[in-house]
């Protein structure tokens, strides 16, 4: 058995090699043993990570998880600074907000400590997770795509970390202000106080999605490159993708207000039109290839 299981792995390793030119194609178990190699890799890079967050729990959550939440916070200052350079005043000074959190289960503080560990891990681990992933597809990818594809591993995780610090630094600070200071009548009997767990979903579902979201023109660029969207495709269904991206925007949120909806829609909306442009300069080039050949 253990030399079976040897033999199965020199088998893989040999298609998989960069001295074989001419892999021979891969069963159907054999993508399924390949793909769990690579899923282990991630999952090992992914929980090491999460150790490493969660010995490190006390600062990560003082410095970087209740930042967004308190006036020191570095945004507040810039984006009142960027107004009077504007020559608005105070326009873009948010008010000083306080948000006291509380723990309503036994379990609370563990769980979330185990909860920014795990999805903190997510966001450290994302290059070498989709490293992993394009390592699994690049086989199946004719040299032409190979060629295409070059670069992916950078521009989808710098898209992914843009996005996540635009949801972090700028959506964040925006959504918890709105909240905390919004009042619902006049009696104040109403004290706002948020749950520890619901602050730490809001926020990582706001830098994840964002993140997702920022991957716009990747997506664009790789179904322009293998024909499934066109410039002209883009540009006819344009009021239909921004309905779609001020929906998007909403669901991002977790606060009502226009503004924080208003602060995600503008960037989805400047992505869309790169993404138009990038599928654009796809479109030319294809014809120009055509041309060529004809």
């Amino acid at each position: 058995m253990e030399s079976e299981s040897s033999d199965r792995k020199k088998f893989f390793k040999r298609l998989r090699s960069k001295d074989n030119p001419e892999p021979e194609e891969m069963s159907f178990m054999g993508h399924i043993e390949a793909l769990r190699w690579h899923l282990m890799r991630s999952v090992i890079v992914w929980l090491a990570a999460a150790i490493a967050i969660f010995v490190c729990i006390d600062w990560v959550y003082d410095e970087i998880i209740l930042a967004p939440s308190s006036q020191k916070f570095i945004t507040y200052d810039a984006l009142c600074r960027f107004g009077h350079w504007l020559g608005i005043g105070n326009g873009l000074c948010m008010p000083p907000v306080k948000i006291d959190f509380q723990v309503t289960e036994v379990n609370g503080t563990f769980t979330s400590a185990i909860s920014i560990a795990l999805i903190g891990a997510i966001i450290v681990a994302f290059p070498y997770i989709f490293w992993e992933f394009w390592r699994f597809v690049k086989p199946a990818l004719s040299p032409k795509e190979k060629k295409y594809a070059r670069g992916s591993i950078f521009w989808v995780s710098l898209c992914f970390f843009l996005g996540a610090a635009f949801g972090y630094y700028l959506l964040a600070p925006f959504t918890f202000n709105f909240l905390a200071s919004f009042t619902l009548g006049k009696s104040g009997a109403i004290i706002y106080r948020p749950s520890i767990n619901d602050y730490i979903d809001s926020l990582t579902n706001l830098i994840l999605g964002c993140g997702i979201a920022f991957e716009l023109p990747i997506l664009a660029y790789v179904l322009g490159k293998i024909g499934l969207i066109t410039a002209k495709f883009l540009n006819r269904y344009r009021k239909y993708a921004f309905v779609i991206i001020l929906i998007v925007a909403a669901v991002i949120t977790p606060s009502p207000d226009v503004t924080s909806q208003t602060i995600v829609a503008i960037p989805l909306l400047l992505l869309y039109e790169i993404s138009v442009i990038l599928v654009a300069r796809i479109d030319r080039k294809k014809a120009k290839e055509e041309k060529e050949w004809s």
